[in-house]
Protein backbone atom coordinates (compact mmCIF):
# COMPACT_ATOMS: atom_id res chain seq x y z
CA UNK A 1 0.00 0.00 0.00
CA UNK A 2 2.80 2.40 0.87
CA UNK A 3 4.56 1.61 -2.38
CA UNK A 4 1.40 2.43 -4.35
CA UNK A 5 1.12 5.78 -2.62
CA UNK A 6 4.75 6.48 -3.42
CA UNK A 7 4.23 5.60 -7.09
CA UNK A 8 1.12 7.80 -7.35
CA UNK A 9 2.94 10.62 -5.65
CA UNK A 10 5.90 10.28 -7.98
CA UNK A 11 3.55 10.38 -10.98
CA UNK A 12 1.85 13.49 -9.64
CA UNK A 13 5.21 15.17 -9.08
CA UNK A 14 6.42 14.27 -12.60
CA UNK A 15 3.17 15.52 -14.13
CA UNK A 16 3.43 18.78 -12.20
CA UNK A 17 7.02 19.25 -13.32
CA UNK A 18 6.03 18.56 -16.93
CA UNK A 19 3.17 21.07 -16.74
CA UNK A 20 5.46 23.71 -15.29
CA UNK A 21 8.07 23.07 -17.97
CA UNK A 22 5.54 23.19 -20.78
CA UNK A 23 3.92 26.29 -19.40
CA UNK A 24 7.22 28.11 -19.04
CA UNK A 25 8.76 27.02 -22.35
CA UNK A 26 8.50 30.06 -24.64
CA UNK A 27 8.93 30.07 -28.43
CA UNK A 28 9.29 32.89 -30.94
CA UNK A 29 9.46 33.14 -34.74
CA UNK A 30 12.53 33.91 -36.88
CA UNK A 31 11.54 37.61 -37.06
CA UNK A 32 11.35 37.98 -33.28
CA UNK A 33 13.78 38.09 -30.33
CA UNK A 34 12.85 36.63 -26.98
CA UNK A 35 14.36 38.75 -24.13
CA UNK A 36 14.49 36.79 -20.81
CA UNK A 37 15.29 39.04 -17.85
CA UNK A 38 15.68 38.37 -14.11
CA UNK A 39 18.53 35.89 -14.00
CA UNK A 40 22.09 36.43 -13.06
CA UNK A 41 24.00 39.23 -14.74
CA UNK A 42 26.37 38.62 -17.60
CA UNK A 43 29.01 40.72 -19.43
CA UNK A 44 28.28 42.03 -22.97
CA UNK A 45 30.88 43.55 -25.33
CA UNK A 46 29.57 46.59 -27.22
CA UNK A 47 30.64 47.62 -30.77
CA UNK A 48 33.01 50.27 -29.42
CA UNK A 49 34.85 47.55 -27.46
CA UNK A 50 33.47 48.44 -24.02
CA UNK A 51 31.82 45.83 -21.83
CA UNK A 52 28.84 46.20 -19.60
CA UNK A 53 26.80 44.05 -17.28
CA UNK A 54 23.20 43.18 -18.28
CA UNK A 55 20.58 41.23 -16.33
CA UNK A 56 18.92 39.45 -19.26
CA UNK A 57 19.59 36.91 -21.95
CA UNK A 58 18.08 36.70 -25.48
CA UNK A 59 16.98 34.09 -28.01
CA UNK A 60 16.64 34.99 -31.73
CA UNK A 61 13.97 32.61 -33.08
CA UNK A 62 13.32 29.17 -31.56
CA UNK A 63 12.47 28.54 -27.90
CA UNK A 64 13.91 28.35 -24.40
CA UNK A 65 12.81 27.53 -20.84
CA UNK A 66 11.91 30.50 -18.63
CA UNK A 67 12.50 29.86 -14.97
CA UNK A 68 9.27 30.35 -13.09
CA UNK A 69 9.12 33.03 -10.39
CA UNK A 70 12.67 34.09 -11.31
CA UNK A 71 12.66 35.16 -15.01
CA UNK A 72 10.20 36.85 -17.31
CA UNK A 73 10.16 36.89 -21.11
CA UNK A 74 9.27 39.70 -23.56
CA UNK A 75 9.29 39.78 -27.36
CA UNK A 76 11.19 42.32 -29.45
CA UNK A 77 10.06 42.35 -33.12
CA UNK A 78 12.66 42.23 -35.91
CA UNK A 79 10.17 42.72 -38.79
CA UNK A 80 10.41 45.48 -41.40
CA UNK A 81 8.61 48.73 -40.60
CA UNK A 82 7.44 50.65 -43.73
CA UNK A 83 6.74 54.37 -43.56
CA UNK A 84 5.76 57.30 -45.77
CA UNK A 85 7.84 60.49 -45.47
CA UNK A 86 6.52 63.99 -46.20
CA UNK A 87 8.57 67.14 -45.51
CA UNK A 88 6.59 70.40 -46.04
CA UNK A 89 7.98 73.90 -46.51
CA UNK A 90 11.58 72.82 -46.79
CA UNK A 91 13.78 75.71 -48.02
CA UNK A 92 16.63 75.09 -50.45
CA UNK A 93 19.81 77.16 -50.73
CA UNK A 94 18.25 79.38 -53.45
CA UNK A 95 15.32 80.21 -51.14
CA UNK A 96 12.68 78.12 -52.90
CA UNK A 97 10.14 76.46 -50.69
CA UNK A 98 9.28 72.85 -51.63
CA UNK A 99 7.49 69.74 -50.46
CA UNK A 100 9.26 66.38 -50.60
CA UNK A 101 7.49 63.00 -50.44
CA UNK A 102 9.16 59.62 -50.19
CA UNK A 103 9.14 56.13 -48.68
CA UNK A 104 11.46 54.30 -46.30
CA UNK A 105 11.81 50.90 -44.62
CA UNK A 106 13.37 50.44 -41.17
CA UNK A 107 13.95 47.48 -38.84
CA UNK A 108 15.86 46.55 -35.69
CA UNK A 109 19.26 45.24 -36.73
CA UNK A 110 19.84 41.49 -36.26
CA UNK A 111 23.29 41.64 -34.69
CA UNK A 112 23.58 41.09 -30.94
CA UNK A 113 24.89 44.55 -30.08
CA UNK A 114 22.04 46.29 -31.95
CA UNK A 115 19.51 44.03 -30.25
CA UNK A 116 20.94 45.03 -26.85
CA UNK A 117 20.59 48.73 -27.74
CA UNK A 118 17.07 48.25 -29.13
CA UNK A 119 16.01 46.19 -26.13
CA UNK A 120 17.10 48.98 -23.79
CA UNK A 121 15.06 51.57 -25.74
CA UNK A 122 12.09 49.77 -27.40
CA UNK A 123 11.42 46.59 -25.38
CA UNK A 124 7.75 46.45 -24.42
CA UNK A 125 6.78 49.27 -26.86
CA UNK A 126 4.58 48.75 -29.94
CA UNK A 127 5.82 49.06 -33.53
CA UNK A 128 4.13 52.46 -33.89
CA UNK A 129 6.53 53.94 -31.33
CA UNK A 130 9.52 52.56 -33.22
CA UNK A 131 8.05 53.93 -36.49
CA UNK A 132 7.52 57.39 -34.97
CA UNK A 133 11.08 57.60 -33.67
CA UNK A 134 12.58 56.50 -37.01
CA UNK A 135 10.21 58.77 -39.00
CA UNK A 136 11.16 61.88 -36.99
CA UNK A 137 14.82 61.13 -37.54
CA UNK A 138 14.36 60.67 -41.34
CA UNK A 139 12.22 63.81 -41.75
CA UNK A 140 14.74 65.91 -39.77
CA UNK A 141 17.67 64.61 -41.80
CA UNK A 142 15.78 65.18 -45.10
CA UNK A 143 14.85 68.77 -44.19
CA UNK A 144 18.43 69.52 -43.13
CA UNK A 145 19.94 68.11 -46.31
CA UNK A 146 17.46 70.04 -48.55
CA UNK A 147 18.79 73.25 -46.99
CA UNK A 148 22.33 72.41 -48.15
CA UNK A 149 21.58 72.38 -51.94
CA UNK A 150 19.42 74.18 -54.49
CA UNK A 151 16.11 72.79 -55.67
CA UNK A 152 17.22 72.16 -59.24
CA UNK A 153 20.19 70.07 -58.08
CA UNK A 154 17.92 68.14 -55.71
CA UNK A 155 15.54 67.33 -58.52
CA UNK A 156 18.34 66.19 -60.81
CA UNK A 157 20.42 64.20 -58.35
CA UNK A 158 17.87 62.24 -56.35
CA UNK A 159 20.08 59.16 -56.07
CA UNK A 160 22.90 61.24 -54.66
CA UNK A 161 20.49 62.83 -52.18
CA UNK A 162 19.30 59.38 -51.07
CA UNK A 163 22.91 58.34 -50.41
CA UNK A 164 23.49 61.43 -48.29
CA UNK A 165 20.35 60.65 -46.22
CA UNK A 166 21.68 57.10 -45.64
CA UNK A 167 25.01 58.51 -44.40
CA UNK A 168 23.33 61.07 -42.20
CA UNK A 169 20.88 58.81 -40.35
CA UNK A 170 23.06 55.71 -40.07
CA UNK A 171 24.75 57.00 -36.95
CA UNK A 172 21.49 58.01 -35.26
CA UNK A 173 19.88 54.65 -36.06
CA UNK A 174 22.95 52.70 -34.89
CA UNK A 175 22.70 54.32 -31.46
CA UNK A 176 19.11 53.00 -31.23
CA UNK A 177 19.84 49.55 -32.71
CA UNK A 178 17.90 50.43 -35.87
CA UNK A 179 18.87 49.90 -39.52
CA UNK A 180 17.66 51.86 -42.61
CA UNK A 181 16.87 49.35 -45.37
CA UNK A 182 15.62 51.70 -48.11
CA UNK A 183 14.90 55.35 -48.80
CA UNK A 184 13.34 56.77 -52.01
CA UNK A 185 12.19 60.22 -53.11
CA UNK A 186 8.83 59.92 -54.87
CA UNK A 187 7.89 63.52 -55.56
CA UNK A 188 9.35 67.06 -55.27
CA UNK A 189 6.89 69.97 -55.67
CA UNK A 190 7.17 73.70 -55.20
CA UNK A 191 4.20 76.09 -54.89
CA UNK A 192 6.00 78.83 -56.84
CA UNK A 193 6.33 76.76 -60.01
CA UNK A 194 10.08 77.09 -60.12
CA UNK A 195 10.71 73.57 -61.43
CA UNK A 196 8.01 73.96 -64.06
CA UNK A 197 9.47 77.26 -65.24
CA UNK A 198 12.89 75.66 -65.48
CA UNK A 199 11.47 72.95 -67.64
CA UNK A 200 9.55 75.11 -70.17
CA UNK A 201 12.57 76.28 -72.23
CA UNK A 202 13.89 72.81 -72.24
CA UNK A 203 10.45 71.51 -73.25
CA UNK A 204 10.34 73.96 -76.18
CA UNK A 205 13.89 73.08 -77.16
CA UNK A 206 13.10 69.41 -76.75
CA UNK A 207 10.02 69.76 -78.98
CA UNK A 208 12.07 71.64 -81.59
CA UNK A 209 14.82 69.09 -81.46
CA UNK A 210 12.21 66.35 -81.66
CA UNK A 211 10.59 67.90 -84.75
CA UNK A 212 13.96 68.32 -86.44
CA UNK A 213 14.96 64.85 -85.46
CA UNK A 214 11.60 63.57 -86.71
CA UNK A 215 12.03 65.32 -90.07
CA UNK A 216 15.60 64.05 -90.40
CA UNK A 217 14.44 60.61 -89.37
CA UNK A 218 11.65 60.75 -91.97
CA UNK A 219 14.16 61.83 -94.62
CA UNK A 220 16.57 59.11 -93.63
CA UNK A 221 13.70 56.65 -93.52
CA UNK A 222 12.61 57.55 -97.07
CA UNK A 223 16.19 57.28 -98.34
CA UNK A 224 16.74 54.03 -96.54
CA UNK A 225 13.35 52.74 -97.67
CA UNK A 226 14.20 53.50 -101.30
CA UNK A 227 17.61 51.89 -100.95
CA UNK A 228 16.08 48.94 -99.16
CA UNK A 229 13.39 48.60 -101.84
CA UNK A 230 16.05 48.72 -104.55
CA UNK A 231 18.11 46.13 -102.73
CA UNK A 232 14.95 44.12 -102.12
CA UNK A 233 14.05 44.18 -105.81
CA UNK A 234 17.56 43.12 -106.75
CA UNK A 235 17.52 40.43 -104.12
CA UNK A 236 14.08 39.33 -105.31
CA UNK A 237 15.28 39.03 -108.90
CA UNK A 238 18.37 37.13 -107.79
CA UNK A 239 16.26 34.92 -105.55
CA UNK A 240 13.73 34.24 -108.32
CA UNK A 241 16.58 33.39 -110.68
CA UNK A 242 18.08 31.04 -108.13
CA UNK A 243 14.64 29.54 -107.47
CA UNK A 244 14.09 29.03 -111.22
CA UNK A 245 17.50 27.39 -111.57
CA UNK A 246 16.82 25.26 -108.51
CA UNK A 247 13.42 24.27 -109.92
CA UNK A 248 15.03 23.39 -113.24
CA UNK A 249 17.65 21.27 -111.49
CA UNK A 250 14.93 19.70 -109.39
CA UNK A 251 12.79 18.88 -112.42
CA UNK A 252 15.81 17.38 -114.21
CA UNK A 253 16.71 15.28 -111.19
CA UNK A 254 13.06 14.37 -110.77
CA UNK A 255 12.89 13.26 -114.42
CA UNK A 256 16.09 11.20 -114.02
CA UNK A 257 14.74 9.62 -110.86
CA UNK A 258 11.40 8.91 -112.56
CA UNK A 259 13.21 7.34 -115.51
CA UNK A 260 15.29 5.14 -113.21
CA UNK A 261 12.22 4.33 -111.17
CA UNK A 262 10.25 3.37 -114.28
CA UNK A 263 13.13 1.23 -115.54
CA UNK A 264 13.41 -0.55 -112.20
CA UNK A 265 9.68 -0.88 -112.00
CA UNK A 266 9.57 -2.38 -115.52
CA UNK A 267 12.35 -4.83 -114.58
CA UNK A 268 10.48 -5.73 -111.42
CA UNK A 269 7.19 -6.14 -113.31
CA UNK A 270 8.89 -8.32 -115.93
CA UNK A 271 10.53 -10.45 -113.22
CA UNK A 272 7.21 -10.66 -111.41
CA UNK A 273 5.34 -11.71 -114.58
CA UNK A 274 8.03 -14.26 -115.44
CA UNK A 275 7.92 -15.72 -111.96
CA UNK A 276 4.11 -15.64 -112.02
CA UNK A 277 4.06 -17.57 -115.33
CA UNK A 278 6.46 -20.14 -113.89
CA UNK A 279 4.33 -20.52 -110.81
CA UNK A 280 1.18 -20.76 -112.96
CA UNK A 281 2.76 -23.49 -115.08
CA UNK A 282 3.84 -25.40 -111.99
CA UNK A 283 0.42 -24.90 -110.48
CA UNK A 284 -1.32 -26.09 -113.65
CA UNK A 285 0.97 -29.12 -113.76
CA UNK A 286 0.10 -29.96 -110.18
CA UNK A 287 -3.58 -29.31 -110.87
CA UNK A 288 -3.37 -31.71 -113.87
CA UNK A 289 -1.88 -34.37 -111.67
CA UNK A 290 -4.59 -33.81 -109.09
CA UNK A 291 -7.28 -33.98 -111.78
CA UNK A 292 -5.82 -37.27 -113.13
CA UNK A 293 -5.91 -38.72 -109.64
CA UNK A 294 -9.44 -37.41 -109.19
CA UNK A 295 -10.50 -38.88 -112.55
CA UNK A 296 -8.99 -42.27 -111.67
CA UNK A 297 -10.76 -42.16 -108.35
CA UNK A 298 -13.98 -41.07 -110.07
CA UNK A 299 -13.66 -43.93 -112.59
CA UNK A 300 -13.23 -46.44 -109.79
CA UNK A 301 -16.13 -44.92 -107.90
CA UNK A 302 -18.25 -44.92 -111.08
CA UNK A 303 -17.46 -48.59 -111.69
CA UNK A 304 -18.49 -49.44 -108.15
CA UNK A 305 -21.63 -47.34 -108.56
CA UNK A 306 -22.50 -49.05 -111.86
CA UNK A 307 -22.11 -52.44 -110.26
CA UNK A 308 -24.28 -51.34 -107.36
CA UNK A 309 -26.91 -49.86 -109.68
CA UNK A 310 -26.92 -53.02 -111.85
CA UNK A 311 -27.42 -55.16 -108.80
CA UNK A 312 -30.12 -52.82 -107.51
CA UNK A 313 -31.71 -52.76 -111.01
CA UNK A 314 -31.63 -56.52 -111.18
CA UNK A 315 -33.26 -56.78 -107.77
CA UNK A 316 -35.75 -53.91 -107.94
CA UNK A 317 -36.52 -53.46 -111.67
CA UNK A 318 -35.71 -56.34 -113.94
CA UNK A 319 -37.23 -59.12 -111.95
CA UNK A 320 -40.34 -57.11 -110.98
CA UNK A 321 -40.51 -55.92 -114.63
CA UNK A 322 -40.43 -59.46 -115.96
CA UNK A 323 -43.23 -60.41 -113.60
CA UNK A 324 -45.17 -57.27 -114.51
CA UNK A 325 -44.57 -57.95 -118.25
CA UNK A 326 -45.95 -61.44 -117.95
CA UNK A 327 -49.00 -60.06 -116.10
CA UNK A 328 -49.50 -57.27 -118.66
CA UNK A 329 -49.11 -59.64 -121.59
CA UNK A 330 -51.75 -61.86 -120.09
CA UNK A 331 -54.07 -58.93 -119.50
CA UNK A 332 -53.32 -57.56 -123.01
CA UNK A 333 -54.23 -60.87 -124.61
CA UNK A 334 -57.51 -60.87 -122.72
CA UNK A 335 -58.25 -57.26 -123.57
CA UNK A 336 -57.31 -57.75 -127.24
CA UNK A 337 -59.76 -60.60 -127.51
CA UNK A 338 -62.46 -58.50 -125.84
CA UNK A 339 -61.74 -55.51 -128.08
CA UNK A 340 -61.80 -57.75 -131.17
CA UNK A 341 -65.25 -58.99 -130.30
CA UNK A 342 -66.38 -55.43 -129.46
CA UNK A 343 -64.93 -54.18 -132.75
CA UNK A 344 -66.84 -56.82 -134.70
CA UNK A 345 -70.02 -55.72 -133.01
CA UNK A 346 -69.34 -52.01 -133.57
CA UNK A 347 -68.37 -52.59 -137.23
CA UNK A 348 -71.58 -54.45 -137.86
CA UNK A 349 -73.51 -51.62 -136.15
CA UNK A 350 -71.67 -48.93 -138.16
CA UNK A 351 -72.31 -50.81 -141.34
CA UNK A 352 -76.03 -50.91 -140.65
CA UNK A 353 -76.12 -47.21 -139.65
CA UNK A 354 -74.21 -46.24 -142.80
CA UNK A 355 -76.55 -48.23 -144.95
CA UNK A 356 -79.49 -46.43 -143.33
CA UNK A 357 -77.92 -42.99 -143.80
CA UNK A 358 -77.02 -43.77 -147.41
CA UNK A 359 -80.59 -44.83 -148.07
CA UNK A 360 -81.83 -41.55 -146.51
CA UNK A 361 -79.41 -39.49 -148.59
CA UNK A 362 -80.41 -41.30 -151.71
CA UNK A 363 -84.04 -40.60 -151.08
CA UNK A 364 -83.28 -36.97 -150.17
CA UNK A 365 -81.32 -36.59 -153.44
CA UNK A 366 -84.20 -38.06 -155.36
CA UNK A 367 -86.52 -35.57 -153.70
CA UNK A 368 -84.13 -32.69 -154.44
CA UNK A 369 -83.89 -33.76 -158.08
CA UNK A 370 -87.62 -33.67 -158.20
CA UNK A 371 -87.62 -30.07 -157.02
CA UNK A 372 -87.89 -27.39 -159.66
CA UNK A 373 -85.30 -24.70 -159.96
CA UNK A 374 -87.54 -22.01 -158.41
CA UNK A 375 -88.12 -24.27 -155.40
CA UNK A 376 -84.36 -24.72 -154.83
CA UNK A 377 -83.89 -20.98 -155.23
CA UNK A 378 -86.67 -20.38 -152.74
CA UNK A 379 -84.95 -22.71 -150.20
CA UNK A 380 -81.66 -20.88 -150.64
CA UNK A 381 -83.26 -17.47 -150.21
CA UNK A 382 -85.11 -18.69 -147.11
CA UNK A 383 -81.78 -19.62 -145.49
CA UNK A 384 -79.95 -16.43 -146.48
CA UNK A 385 -81.26 -14.37 -143.46
CA UNK A 386 -80.16 -17.11 -141.06
CA UNK A 387 -76.69 -17.20 -142.62
CA UNK A 388 -76.41 -13.40 -142.51
CA UNK A 389 -77.56 -13.40 -138.87
CA UNK A 390 -74.92 -15.94 -137.91
CA UNK A 391 -72.25 -13.91 -139.72
CA UNK A 392 -73.28 -10.73 -137.89
CA UNK A 393 -73.43 -12.43 -134.44
CA UNK A 394 -69.77 -11.60 -133.55
CA UNK A 395 -70.36 -7.90 -134.33
CA UNK A 396 -73.51 -7.80 -132.15
CA UNK A 397 -71.47 -9.03 -129.14
CA UNK A 398 -68.94 -6.13 -129.37
CA UNK A 399 -69.62 -3.45 -126.69
CA UNK A 400 -67.67 -0.61 -128.33
CA UNK A 401 -66.21 -0.06 -131.79
CA UNK A 402 -63.58 2.63 -132.46
CA UNK A 403 -63.23 3.45 -136.18
CA UNK A 404 -60.06 5.22 -137.40
CA UNK A 405 -60.64 6.76 -140.83
CA UNK A 406 -57.95 8.17 -143.11
CA UNK A 407 -60.21 9.01 -146.06
CA UNK A 408 -62.55 11.47 -144.29
CA UNK A 409 -65.63 9.20 -144.23
CA UNK A 410 -67.82 8.93 -141.13
CA UNK A 411 -67.82 5.99 -138.73
CA UNK A 412 -71.45 4.99 -139.50
CA UNK A 413 -70.78 4.74 -143.24
CA UNK A 414 -67.66 2.66 -142.51
CA UNK A 415 -69.71 0.24 -140.37
CA UNK A 416 -72.40 0.03 -143.13
CA UNK A 417 -69.70 -0.61 -145.68
CA UNK A 418 -68.18 -3.36 -143.56
CA UNK A 419 -71.60 -5.03 -143.13
CA UNK A 420 -72.24 -4.75 -146.88
CA UNK A 421 -68.84 -6.29 -147.57
CA UNK A 422 -69.72 -9.19 -145.26
CA UNK A 423 -73.06 -9.70 -147.03
CA UNK A 424 -71.27 -9.69 -150.40
CA UNK A 425 -69.36 -12.75 -149.21
CA UNK A 426 -72.56 -14.80 -148.83
CA UNK A 427 -72.39 -16.38 -152.33
CA UNK A 428 -68.89 -17.63 -151.57
CA UNK A 429 -70.04 -18.98 -148.17
CA UNK A 430 -73.02 -20.79 -149.82
CA UNK A 431 -70.76 -22.19 -152.52
CA UNK A 432 -68.24 -23.43 -149.92
CA UNK A 433 -70.96 -25.02 -147.79
CA UNK A 434 -73.29 -26.48 -150.40
CA UNK A 435 -71.40 -26.36 -153.70
CA UNK A 436 -74.17 -24.25 -155.21
CA UNK A 437 -72.77 -21.22 -157.13
CA UNK A 438 -75.40 -18.60 -156.44
CA UNK A 439 -73.61 -15.87 -158.40
CA UNK A 440 -73.22 -18.05 -161.50
CA UNK A 441 -76.83 -19.17 -161.24
CA UNK A 442 -78.03 -15.54 -161.02
CA UNK A 443 -75.91 -14.65 -164.08
CA UNK A 444 -77.41 -17.57 -166.04
CA UNK A 445 -80.90 -16.53 -164.94
CA UNK A 446 -80.32 -12.95 -166.13
CA UNK A 447 -78.87 -14.16 -169.44
CA UNK A 448 -81.81 -16.47 -169.93
CA UNK A 449 -84.22 -13.56 -169.35
CA UNK A 450 -82.40 -11.48 -171.94
CA UNK A 451 -82.59 -14.26 -174.52
CA UNK A 452 -86.27 -14.81 -173.88
CA UNK A 453 -86.94 -11.06 -174.16
CA UNK A 454 -84.95 -10.85 -177.40
CA UNK A 455 -86.92 -13.78 -178.84
CA UNK A 456 -90.17 -12.12 -177.97
CA UNK A 457 -89.00 -8.96 -179.72
CA UNK A 458 -88.01 -10.94 -182.84
CA UNK A 459 -91.33 -12.73 -182.86
CA UNK A 460 -93.23 -9.49 -182.45
CA UNK A 461 -91.26 -7.84 -185.26
CA UNK A 462 -91.95 -10.68 -187.69
CA UNK A 463 -95.60 -10.48 -187.07
CA UNK A 464 -95.57 -6.78 -187.75
CA UNK A 465 -93.91 -7.34 -191.05
CA UNK A 466 -96.50 -9.87 -192.09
Amino acid sequence: MNSLIIIVGAIVVVAAIAIVILKNYRKVGPNEVLIISGGKKRSVTMPDGTTKQVGYRMRIGGGTFVKPFIEQAQVLPLEIIPMNIQVDDAISTNGIRCTVRGTAEVKIASDEASIHLAAEQFLGKPLTDIRDVALRSLEGSTRALIGTQNLESLNKNRKEFTGRVFEDVTGYFANMGLKLLSYNLKEITDPSGYLEALGKPRIVQARRDAEVAEAEAARDAIIKSAEAQKEGDIAKIVAETEVAEANQDFELKKADLAKDLNRKKADADFSYELERHKLNQELKSEEGKVKLIEKDSAVQIEKKEIERVEQELEAKVRRPAQAEQFRLEAEARGMAEAKRLQGLIEAELVEKVGQAEAEAMRRKAESFSAYSQPAVLQMVFDKLPDIAREMATPISKVDKIVMVSSDGKGGASKITGEVASMMAQLPEVIKSLSGFDLEDWLKQLVEKGRVEKAGEKNTKGGSDKE
